[in-house]
């Protein structure tokens, strides 16, 4: 399947492309190893008017910075000093917009995900979460600023599309700070699906 073009990671409007990633392919080739799956749950995160996005205000610093260059790399940072999270950086050079990854149900390199999580079988755990599909798909800093088009990182279109009524907007997860933006409903998930994290009502 071909992998998203850089026209479609520079799109404007963040909020309907963390829309759009649903239903896409996620993966990575480290080692030699292929991992990924259909991408299930997103959040956006709307640059310098988002005061829940790390470039609130225009704030650059070194974690920041990869968020400004043109849509089509990678952003991964550690959350908490556990977590590794990876976001796709979207929209025009120094407008700095995200999507974060926020599940996959997994369909290619599954023993490689389960050695990687430390799992014997299958469970929804495996990828449901931006921490557990990083970890499940090998994402470190290592792949911190990657071209979306190379070939350790990547998104492909293979046709899947969902309709209105099957994706569910919320408010996004542990953005408290945020103040009155933690409400906005920026977070998208697949209505039903097991790969999606909690709260999954």
């Amino acid at each position: 399947m071909p992998k998203l073009p850089y026209s479609f990671y520079q799109q404007e409007d963040v909020i309907d492309l963390a829309v759009q990633l649903l239903g896409k392919q996620l993966f990575t080739l480290i080692n030699g190893k292929l991992t990924g799956g259909t991408i299930v749950e997103t959040e956006a995160y709307n640059g310098i008017i988002d005061k829940a996005s790390h470039a609130y205000n225009g704030r650059f610093t070194p974690r920041t910075s990869i968020m400004y260059e043109a849509g089509g790399v990678s952003y991964v940072y550690l959350c908490y000093g556990i977590h590794h999270l990876f976001n796709v950086v979207t929209n025009s050079k120094n407008n700095p917009n995200a999507v974060l990854i926020r599940g996959i149900e997994p369909n290619e390199g599954l023993s490689t995900m389960l050695e990687r999580r430390n799992m014997q079988k299958l469970e929804p755990r495996i990828t449901a979460g931006p921490g557990a599909l990083a970890k499940a798909l090998g994402i470190d800093k290592n792949l911190n600023g990657k071209d979306l088009l190379g070939d350790e990182i990547w998104i492909e279109d293979n046709g899947i599309h969902f309709k209105e009524d099957q994706i569910v907007a919320s408010p996004r997860v542990g953005v408290d700070y945020a103040e009155d933006h933690a409400l906005l409903p920026w977070r998208f998930y697949v209505k039903g699906n097991k790969f999606v994290s909690k709260p999954n009502s």
